[in-house]
């Protein structure tokens, strides 16, 4: 399944779309939750609420074309069920893909920036595009952070080591690497660099 790409390649490629930064511990960000009909950011965010590091939780997503929940308000209840008090989260239920994610929530991404709170993304490890997407639609948001987890796709966990190997982890890997690479190039998403322990 991984001939045609060389182990170099494949670590070049897991390099480029690993967005792991997390923020330095002990410090409270703002968490932003990008849409998916699966739960893991919504450990991570309540795991962070309780040790005090996310007074403000901003959790998005529409309708899911797979299963059809509301991904926003799915995370807002398993966040409440996780003992996450609703003044702490933010909604955004509207939106149908990943730059709707940022576009619709512009408004608690402000919030969180006028309240001098810095922003950590939670993203699948390997979607780039989110935080590309995050700096272009907001380019005031100074420096900020990232938290990647490994979402499961046909029972199967899409990890940094064995995604070349799984069909929809090694699609979706390629396709993230070739999409921002391209998108990046052409200026219609905003560059990147992880520099220290932030993207900037």
């Amino acid at each position: 399944m991984t001939d045609d790409i060389s182990p170099e390649q494949i670590a070049e490629i897991t390099a480029f779309v690993d967005i792991q930064a997390p923020p330095p511990d002990g410090q409270p960000t703002a968490l932003f939750l990008f849409g998916t009909n699966q739960a893991p950011p919504t450990e991570i965010a309540a795991g962070r609420y309780h040790a005090g590091l996310a007074p403000l939780i901003i959790v998005t997503g529409g309708v899911n074309r797979h299963n059809g929940i509301i991904e926003g308000r799915t995370f807002q209840r398993l966040l409440v069920e996780r003992g996450v008090p609703e003044e702490v989260i933010r909604c955004e239920d509207q939106s149908a893909n990943t730059w709707q994610n940022v576009e619709f929530a512009l408004p608690f991404l402000q919030e969180a920036l006028l309240a001098g709170l810095t922003v950590t993304a939670v993203s699948k490890w390997y979607h780039r595009r989110t935080i590309h997407m995050l700096k272009t639609l907001l380019p005031d948001i100074g420096a900020f952070y990232t938290i990647g987890w490994e979402p499961v796709y046909a029972g199967k966990s899409v990890t940094r080591a064995d995604w070349p190997s799984i069909l929809d982890g090694k699609r979706r890997v390629i396709r993230e690497w070739e999409e921002v690479s391209r998108r990046v190039a052409d200026g219609s998403l905003a560059s990147l660099q992880r520099i220290g322990e932030a993207w900037r």
